[in-house]
């Protein structure tokens, strides 16, 4: 372990417990390993060239001293994290502390900037009334840790900072047997998933990190932006601004297995989660308000709640609060059961709740007697909470959109029209699509018909949309309110959907006008969809029919533009400048036409796909493309990384929302320069593309990285291509670019960088100095290149240059991999040289020392996989050897982050 690098101060607790850490682990192995499963660790923690070394171990060790050894070194990459995880956490209370805690995103530091540009009440407060902000989950398959291992990573994380409070050698000696115990399990807990993850596993999963993080991470937000918004501006009320979204159970895009039942099971685990939650703070609640009308006055509303109640004790008989609460709770229950959630209450039950707006009216009628009557802390305290976390959360918990193919929707028209004696749909032209679609749509007459017998993938498709129409009317209307169209091209794939929410009885005519219960989301992805993107929507904005559709929906239209097929279209710098600019184009495209919008960011968790700091993101966005609204993808590790608990939930909640209202409210930073972009752009573009289209490149790449091994992983329920792994087209984009990050070239996120830059300055000697410039003052430009630099710096050429290795035709995979190297080192000096520096990092010290605690453990993990994969080739139908791959996969996501 290079903690030698580790040489400032500031990081000599960081030494300490990685000490200890690696001490503690070595302790484990030395009993549960063999003693050449040790010794070949020592060896591989300072070895410059892992899979060197991995090539001459090899052969010595049997199938179970290689598998321990994977095990071994995958956790010493995940305790160094956590280890890393701590400190970064101490030194931020160190900095809060001292009074000096300006990291990006502190909501006190956007305050004093709206102060310095003499921002009034009234404009803040505006803002903030229009302001929503969601950060949606969804399931894409990078998370390759089980819950078993990130429970042990949680009990890791939660008793690393106790040990330097112990007081005496029992204590220690004490927190030393808990943290063997702890890795020990770890040890003994198998990494890999033996079975296919389910929908409901994923469903699960999503729910499960409300009750672990978000209940006690959202109302301690809403309190800490209260309280920092009245100090600087008093008259101000916070509105509920941020709301958690999902695709868990809704998205169907390549998911065969998400279907009408998925999406009321999703629902059903939702609200027995929350359901769960407000009860058992309600009885809280009941224990801390045993306030006597012998002491204190309460307002008449209390009193009709509190003589309605069960609760008929004679101890409770001037207790009001109490038998309200009693009252509340007997409601609550009685619409749990109503919803099939299996709720106790030792009382008799009440009449349901109709809606949350009558059980958020109860609440605050005994919130407002407690402000009335001299209780104002306790009308500020758990009530409070629960009542802003009713607000966001619902009986829903969190509202899921639905997501499909446009080409899945057309399919479902065509076959509509079929049974119903009218055209061929799939046969017709644009404008006569268009044309059909719009006589439809304004004809109350239905094409669907119950006594049809339609084919299972249409059927499956409407049984869908049928299912969250009573979803809606069940657990409220805001539950399902978004539906996504993936790979959205052409006007007809809008109104196709549209179609099908009209037949589903989610859009309905009135006075010939349509009045929809849904949005009709557009997901522009590709290249020439982000191009196509304002020549679309003009057309349906200049269209009488759907600017009237508009108007059922406030007025609102929502765009989704995909990171991720862009990127792997075109590659980082085309698609990165490609969306924004679309986002400008949309921008102005909606001012005409008097249209709000609202984004919504289909980004990942690595660069590839659009990853980085989700504030730098935002404030690289162009003027007015956020305007207050803002959607946001959380997938894979990153939900587990930025929400696993409720203290990172918090810091990361209040950076989106810092960010968003400072896109919104401050001056807008000036655009980079359009010819200047277009130009690199242009020639990145030209550069990545001669590549994935070279002859034998998919072969390529297929050899020289795990990509089939991560295709049979089982990370998620979706399958990892739409279709076949023989042409990159078809590939999903995360398992593109978590293969990428597997064989440690990072490829996605930086070529046809270096030729770009190169070609500009051969043609005009200014452009260095521009670039610079576009880097200091920037923030599109510095966004783009900082993500570029931390993806740089975990690029290994020798580790990468043993998977050029895995090459079937030793030639050919020789000139691929010589021209990759060529254009790394490239890229490099073109990085450096804009950004003015010697060496990659200088800016990011928290990152530098990260890489050094990690990597020479990653090395290692990549050079088992190689030889790994070198002898599965050998031994195709080997299981153990597969299983082993996967290991290593997993050890390599788990030690990088931020992979998919």
């Amino acid at each position: 372990m290079q903690l030698s690098l580790l040489n400032n101060p500031k990081d000599a607790e960081l030494v300490a417990d990685a000490k200890v850490m690696t001490e503690s682990l070595y302790r484990m192995l030395e009993i549960h390993a063999d003693e050449i499963v040790v010794n070949a660790l020592k060896i591989l923690a300072t070895a410059q060239d892992s899979s060197k070394v991995i090539t001459e171990l090899l052969p010595s060790l049997s199938d179970e001293q290689t598998e321990s050894l994977i095990t071994a070194v995958g956790m010493f990459a995940q305790i160094l994290n956590i280890a890393e995880d701590v400190h970064h956490e101490r030194r931020r209370l160190v900095h809060e502390t001292a009074g000096n805690a300006s990291y990006d995103g502190n909501i006190a530091i956007t305050l004093q900037k709206f102060k310095a540009q003499q921002l009034d009440s009234q404009t803040v407060q505006a803002a903030l009334n229009r302001t929503q902000i969601n950060p949606v989950l969804t399931a894409h398959p990078t998370e390759v840790q089980r819950q078993a291992t990130q429970i042990s990573h949680r009990k890791i994380r939660a008793l690393l900072p106790l040990r330097e409070h112990c007081r005496s050698a029992e204590e220690l000696a004490e927190w030393q047997r808990e943290m063997d115990i702890v890795l020990l399990t770890l040890w003994q807990t198998s990494e890999t998933r033996h079975f296919k993850l389910s929908v409901t596993s994923e469903i699960m999963n999503g729910v499960n990190i409300f009750p672990r993080s978000f209940f006690q991470a959202i109302p301690q937000l809403y309190r800490h932006l209260e309280k920092h918004f009245q100090a600087a501006f008093p008259d101000i009320s916070v509105p509920n601004i941020l709301q958690i979204g999902g695709w868990i159970g809704g998205d169907r895009d390549g998911n065969p297995f998400v279907s009408a039942q998925t999406l009321r099971e999703a629902f059903r685990h939702h609200a027995d989660a929350a359901f769960h939650h407000y009860r058992r703070e309600l009885e809280a609640l009941y224990q801390e308000l045993p306030l006597s009308v012998r002491r204190v006055k309460v307002d008449d509303g209390v009193l009709v709640l509190s003589a309605k109640s069960p609760d008929t004790e004679v101890a409770r008989q001037e207790e009001p609060y109490r038998r309200a609460i009693a009252y509340i709770m007997s409601r609550l229950v009685a619409k749990a059961h109503l919803l099939g959630i299996p709720l106790g209450y030792r009382f008799e039950l009440g009449q349901a709740y109709e809606n949350v707006d009558e059980f958020l009216q109860d609440l605050t009628t005994l919130q407002r007697s407690l402000k009335n009557n001299g209780s104002e802390i306790l009308a500020n305290g758990r009530i409070a909470d629960i009542i802003r976390t009713v607000s966001v959360c619902g009986f829903h918990l969190m509202p899921l959109d639905l997501r499909q193919h446009a080409n899945k929707h057309a399919d479902v028209v065509a076959e509509l029209l079929q049974h119903a004696g009218l055209e061929d749909y799939q046969s017709l032209p644009e404008n006569t699509r268009q044309a059909v679609l719009l006589r439809e749509l304004g004809n109350p007459r239905p094409l669907f018909n119950q006594y049809v017998e339609y084919s299972e993938p249409c059927r499956h498709e409407l049984d869908i949309f049928f299912e969250a129409n009573k979803i809606k009317r069940e657990f409220g209307e805001s539950a399902v309110s978004q539906s996504i169209i993936s790979n959205c091209e052409r006007p007809s794939d809008l109104l196709a959907l549209a179609l099908i929410l009209k037949e589903t009885g989610l859009m309905n005519l009135q006075n010939g006008k349509p009045v929809s219960r849904m949005n009709i989301v557009p997901l522009f992805e590709t290249i020439e969809a982000l191009e196509n993107a304002c020549p679309v929507m003009e057309l349906l904005f200049s269209n009488e029919w759907y600017r009237a559709f508009l108007s059922s929906r406030d007025n609102i239209q929502e765009i989704m533009l995909g990171y991720s097929d862009s990127n792997k279209d075109g590659g980082y710098i085309s698609s990165t400048w490609g969306l924004y600019q679309a986002e400008q184009g949309l921008v102005k495209l909606f001012a005409e036409h008097c249209i709000r919008m609202r984004l919504f960011h289909g980004r990942g968790g690595s660069v590839g796909r659009g990853g980085g700091p989700s504030y730098q993101a935002i404030l690289a966005q162009p003027s007015g493309s956020v305007a207050g609204q803002i959607r946001i993808t959380e997938q894979g590790e990153v939900i587990t990384a930025k929400y696993g608990d409720p203290s990172n939930a918090g810091r990361n909640l209040e950076a989106l929302v810092a960010a968003t209202l400072e896109a919104t409210l401050l001056p807008a930073p000036a655009d980079p320069d359009a010819d200047l972009m277009n130009a690199l752009s242009q020639s990145a573009f030209k550069h990545y593309r001669a590549l994935i289209t070279r002859d034998g490149f998919i072969d390529y790449f297929l050899q020289t990285s795990p990509i089939e091994q991560i295709a049979s992983l089982n990370l998620g329920s979706r399958p990892a291509s739409r279709k076949t792994l023989a042409r990159i087209q078809d590939l999903r984009a995360i398992p593109w670019v978590f293969s990428w990050t597997q064989n440690r070239l990072m490829l996605p996120a930086w070529y046809g960088f270096g030729s770009a830059v190169e070609e500009l300055c051969k043609q005009n000697s200014g452009s260095l100095k521009a670039l610079q410039e576009h880097a200091q003052n920037n923030p599109f430009f510095r966004a783009m290149l900082s993500n570029m630099e931390q993806v740089m710096a975990k690029t290994d050429l020798i580790l990468a240059e043993h998977y050029a290795a895995l090459s079937q035709d030793e030639q050919h995979g020789a000139e691929i991999f010589a021209a990759i190297k060529a254009e790394y080192q490239r890229s490099l000096k073109a990085l450096l040289d804009i950004l003015q520096t010697s060496e990659l990092l200088t800016d990011n010290r928290a990152l530098a020392r990260s890489l050094a605690l990690r990597i020479p453990y990653l090395n290692a993990l990549g050079g088992l996989q190689v030889a790994l994969l070198r002898k599965l080739r050998q031994e195709p139908n080997n299981q153990h050897v597969l299983q082993m791959v996967h290991q290593t996969i997993n050890g390599v996501a788990q030690g990088l982050r931020n992979t998919g």
